[in-house]
C-alpha cells in the first residue's frame, strides 16, 4: 500500500511539474478573466483588441482600470459593470490592451500589488511602454491619484473619476497629463476632491490638468465620463517623454 501511494504521489508531482502555471493561459482577442499573477495579487479581466493576435509586431497602448467599492468581492464578472471593461465588452475594436483587476471584499487598492501586475503584463504582452494609462472610479479614483503621486513617471496620463486625492502631493504630478471628472452634486465623494487637486496642480505651475464637472449629477460621474470617446482620444494623444528629454 505504501508503494502504491508513493507511486501515485510521484506521478502527480511529475504531472504538476510539467503542467503550465496557472497564469500561462492562451491569450485570445477579446475580454477574458485571468487568475492572479501570484498568490495574494488580484485576479483580473484582460482585454486584447481585435487584431492583437494577428499582428505580431504591433505594440499596443495599455489602460489600467480600477473599479469602485461596489464591485469588490470574488465575482470577476462585476469588474465589467462600469467603465472601460464595460465598453470593451461591447466593442472588440476598443483601442487598448485593458487590465481591470478585482479588489477583494472590504479591501483597498495596494499599490505594490498593482505595480507587480503592471510589470508582469508589460513583460507578457506587446505593450508600448510610452503609452501606459491609468483610470479609476470612486475608490479606484482615490487609488489612481495615490498611485500617480507615488510614481509620477510610470504613466503617460491619468483620468480619475469621482475620486479624491492629496493636494499635498500635487506638485509631484505637475507635468503629468491629468483629466479628472466629477458630478457637482456628489455627496459620496465631494467634488472638492477633484477641484482641490486641479487647483493644487495649477498652483505648482502645472498646465496639463483638466477638470470636467457634470451639472446636476451625483456620484455616478463614470457613465458620462467613460461613454465619451473624447476621453480615449485624449489618452491616446499622451506619451511618456523619451528618456533624456524634458
Amino acid at each position: 500500500m505504501m508503494m502504491k501511494r508513493y507511486g501515485f504521489a510521484a506521478l502527480t508531482a511529475l504531472a504538476l511539474a510539467f503542467s503550465p502555471p496557472a497564469t500561462a493561459q492562451v491569450m485570445t482577442d477579446g475580454q477574458n478573466p485571468q487568475p492572479a499573477i501570484e498568490a495574494g495579487n488580484y485576479p483580473y479581466q484582460l482585454f486584447l483588441p481585435r487584431g492583437y493576435s494577428a499582428d505580431k509586431a504591433k505594440r499596443w497602448p495599455l489602460l489600467i482600470f480600477l473599479h469602485g467599492s461596489g464591485e469588490r468581492g470574488d465575482d470577476i464578472a462585476k469588474v465589467k459593470v462600469h467603465g472601460p471593461p464595460k465598453i470593451a465588452d461591447r466593442d472588440p475594436d476598443f483601442p487598448f490592451i485593458l487590465v481591470s483587476p478585482l479588489l477583494g471584499a472590504d479591501q483597498d487598492w495596494d499599490i505594490e500589488k498593482l505595480d507587480r501586475l503592471v510589470d508582469q503584463t508589460a513583460k507578457k504582452l506587446r505593450i508600448d511602454p510610452a503609452r501606459i494609462y491609468l483610470t479609476g472610479l470612486s475608490r479606484g479614483g482615490h487609488a489612481s491619484w495615490r498611485w500617480v503621486i507615488a510614481e509620477p513617471t510610470r504613466f503617460a496620463a491619468v483620468a480619475p473619476v469621482a475620486g479624491r486625492g492629496d493636494p499635498g502631493g500635487a506638485c509631484r504630478i505637475m507635468d503629468l497629463p491629468v483629466w479628472a471628472f466629477h458630478g457637482d452634486r456628489d455627496d459620496v465623494v465631494l467634488p472638492e476632491g477633484s477641484f482641490n487637486m486641479a487647483r493644487a496642480i495649477r498652483a505648482c505651475g502645472g498646465r496639463k490638468a483638466r477638470l470636467s464637472i457634470y451639472p446636476d449629477l451625483g456620484h455616478n460621474a463614470w457613465d458620462p465620463a467613460y461613454d465619451d470617446p473624447a476621453l480615449y482620444a485624449w489618452l491616446l494623444e499622451q506619451r511618456l517623454p523619451a528618456k533624456g528629454s524634458k
